[in-house]
């Protein structure tokens, strides 16, 4: 019995990770996801400004606890595919080690942000929204170009984010089926 693929999905936040990882169980027989953002990791940057500013070091966030749960379903008889809503591509050494192949959604970034205030600040007031994109152009989005920057050429295949949800399945299922 072959071990199920380990198939990460990352994106900028709002880029569809999420989504896409859900869609893609629905479709994908013997499949199981995990969510990056389900997790409360212990070591992590506290300001990712600063860490950004510092270089980016992936290996700060222990994500040890990510890793067994990955563990944990490789031992799972009859699973093909291990599906990670997991914006880190090969870039954490502990995680990199059990991932099979990585996808980059490659969103625009004024979708990518449109979406997220969308899905975090929905019943938020004009002046915390104000708050939020003025972070964004200050500091925020030195993240969101890291992510274009490092993550997109690190990951095995880019998918182009404009996309409809059923166009990106599609394509995304194409390519992991060539994988077997």
């Amino acid at each position: 019995m072959n071990k199920p693929l380990v198939i990460a999905i990352a994106a900028v936040s709002g880029g569809g990770k999420t989504t896409i990882v859900q869609a893609l169980n629905n479709e994908l027989n013997f499949s199981k996801s995990l969510y990056f953002d389900e997790y409360d990791f212990d070591e992590c940057p506290d300001d990712f400004f600063e860490w950004v500013q510092r270089g980016c070091n992936y290996n700060e966030w222990n994500t040890e606890i990510l890793v067994n749960d990955i563990k944990e379903l490789l031992s799972q008889p009859n699973l093909e595919y291990v599906l990670l809503d997991y914006p880190f591509a090969y870039k954490n050494d502990k995680v990199a080690s059990y991932l099979d192949y990585t996808i980059f959604i490659e969103t625009p970034l004024d979708i990518a942000m449109a979406r997220r205030i969308l899905r975090d600040r929905e019943n938020e007031s004009i002046e915390v929204l104000k708050e939020d994109l003025t972070y964004y152009i200050s500091k925020g989005r030195i993240a969101y170009l890291e992510m274009l920057n490092t993550i997109k050429p690190n990951s095995d295949f880019i998918i182009d984010g404009n996309l409809s949800i059923d166009n990106l399945i599609t394509e995304i299922v194409k390519k992991i089926k060539t994988l077997n």
